[in-house]
């Protein structure tokens, strides 16, 4: 046991050290689980958050993972004990695991603080289950590391290379364009998700977990390891490891992770081109960690990051090949001018030592800052009398051409009104139109889904075309493409401006100027605003009730307004 913290002086001491009727009670069930005093007693034990369940398709080999982080618990000298939480698998859930983020949040937070663990794993990758976790372990400020699920190895079907997502949607609009058979589209469907794992592009997934290792909540490495090789096996019983030293050094988050960790964060999802969906989830995570990160900070940060991973769905490549040519650390050492390079990282050092030594293997999947994939940060952030609290666009995923563009509104109020009235033969579409969708925010949808990617009208595939404008409130799959302008806030349920967009409505979009305008007049907008009401909302009774009446909207990071910030002395009595 390291000298700075005495066995006596482990959190977990207060459960199980004392001579007295509770201790006793704590020690003695444990022994009828099979445990003796050399188990447990003087050492680390460090809690395990497995996120594993059979509905969840990415974290699927993390029965074997857990065994793994445990043997490197054991080989540190602690006591391993797995706790399972809520699973969010991003493909099952209904309508969106973004729901239940702050459910999981919560749940790691009290599972955390409850227990007698001196340190934490934290086991997720499926999109919403990274930024969850460490929400709640913030909040807690127990000693923790993530430990990313990893993405999937890359798919191939004849002889084109297959990314999960990106390429489903781009087959499915060849298949509604009428080219693509049952029969190949059944192909594709029987190989696009090659083996365990998360998404193998650059989707929410990647994303978060390469902000986890940019924050320094992970091993080097961590975030681009795929699944199922050996290294993940290696990386987990490391994380077990080092899980224990985290223990005996009492590192706290709290003392980890500054603004400036959280702003590495930032310019590691703009050289990405990540998922937009990283934003609102920064946002949060940085608030649990008391920093505030705003719109306005991510904007500055994007006019000067360039693109320099040329990863699907705004590039080439996919996470294997992002991996083999040098992972993170090897982007990030192009970058180190804009850095926070005394940032902190779990392995006991800076930033800049982690990424000191790392080099790119092959350029043409991380690029050289002579040669971005785009010169700018591949989100920007728009404002204007449609969006006044802001919205963002990938512009590196949309159609240049659309990007100054004017055209005729198309509304649909709401994500059943688009699916029945999308395909119509008699659809007042054109290529022209902006198609806008609203009550698909945080409280109108609920939950804040990914439907802001609007499927193209059948007859508008039929012409050739493969993009249009699109307006949202709601989140777009990282995995997703196109001139998708989405997170407008405040939201159409609360009477934000999209609430008053009708048909025909001219909106104005212009990327080179941050501006997202509907074309009418002030007084126009006034009266339709004193007509507006209010819609009703339908959840009277649990969580949802609970989620309508305390989430905060997408520029604000969808959190919870009474879980902001954190209880980092709050400890329970024993």
């Amino acid at each position: 046991m390291n000298d700075r913290t005495p066995s006596e002086e482990l959190r977990s001491a207060r459960w199980f050290a004392k001579d007295d009727l509770r201790s006793f009670g704590h020690r003695s069930r444990l022994k009828g689980m099979g445990f003796d005093d050399e188990d447990y007693m003087g050492k680390p034990v460090i809690g395990i958050l497995n996120t594993w369940s059979d509905l969840n398709t990415c974290h699927s080999h993390f029965k074997n993972r857990v065994e793994e982080i445990k043997r490197g618990v054991l080989q540190a000298g602690g006591f391993p004990v797995e706790v399972p939480v809520m699973s969010l698998g991003e493909m099952l859930m209904k309508p969106t695991t973004m729901l239940y983020r702050n459910l999981l949040a919560m749940e790691a937070e009290e599972s955390l603080r409850c227990h007698p663990i001196d340190a934490a794993v934290l086991m997720g990758g499926c999109d919403k289950t990274v930024p969850a976790l460490i929400m709640g372990a913030l909040s807690a400020n127990i000693p923790f590391l993530f430990f990313p699920a990893g993405p999937m190895l890359k798919a191939r079907w004849k002889d084109q290379t297959l990314g999960s997502g990106t390429d489903a949607w781009k087959f499915w609009a060849e298949r509604c364009a009428g080219n693509l058979c049952e029969g190949e589209w059944k192909e594709i469907e029987n190989c696009i998700a090659r083996s365990a794992g998360t998404c193998m592009t650059m989707g929410t997934a990647s994303t978060m977990a390469c902000i986890a290792e940019s924050l320094g909540v992970t091993l080097p490495n961590a975030g681009s390891i795929p699944a199922v090789v050996s290294e993940h096996s290696r990386l987990a019983v490391a994380s077990g490891r080092l899980a224990v030293d985290l223990a005996v050094q009492r590192l706290k988050p709290l003392q980890l992770l500054t603004r400036e960790s959280f702003l590495n964060a930032l310019i590691t999802q703009l050289t990405l081109s990540g998922s937009t969906n990283a934003i609102v989830h920064m946002i949060a995570m940085a608030g649990r960690a008391g920093h505030r990160l705003t719109l306005d900070d991510y904007d500055a940060i994007s006019k000067k990051v360039p693109v320099l991973a040329d990863l699907r769905p705004s590039g080439k490549y996919l996470m294997e090949d992002f991996y083999n040519a040098g992972g993170l650390a090897a982007l990030l050492q192009q970058l180190r001018d804009v850095l926070h390079l005394d940032a902190k990282t779990v392995n006991g050092m800076t930033l800049g030592e982690q990424i000191q030594n790392a080099t790119v293997i092959d350029p043409l999947v991380i690029r050289d800052r002579s040669n971005p994939l785009w010169l700018t940060g591949g989100t920007c952030v728009l404002r204007g009398n449609l969006a006044p609290d802001g919205c963002v666009i990938k512009t590196v995923a949309a159609d240049p051409k659309l990007q100054k563009h004017t055209g005729p509104a198309l509304v649909f109020n709401s994500y059943l009104d688009m699916k029945q009235r999308i395909n119509s033969p008699e659809l007042p579409v054109t290529p022209e139109s902006v198609l806008v969708l609203r009550s698909a925010g945080p409280i109108g949808a609920p939950g804040f889904p990914e439907w802001g990617m609007l499927p193209l009208p059948d007859k508008i595939l039929k012409l050739g075309v493969r993009d249009m404008v699109r307006i949202s409130d709601a989140r777009m799959s990282g995995t997703s493409y196109g001139t998708c302008v989405l997170h407008v806030a405040p939201e159409s349920h609360i009477g934000g401006p999209l609430a008053l967009v009708q048909d025909g409505d001219l909106i104005e979009l212009d990327v080179e100027s941050r501006s997202l305008n509907l074309l009418v007049d002030p007084e126009t907008l006034e009266e339709r605003r004193r007509a507006w009401k209010k819609p009703i909302v339908r959840w009277q009774r649990g969580y949802l009730k609970m989620f309508s009446e305390h989430i905060t909207q997408a520029n604000q990071g969808c959190d919870f307004d009474f879980l902001h910030g954190n209880d980092a002395d709050l400890e329970p009595e024993i």
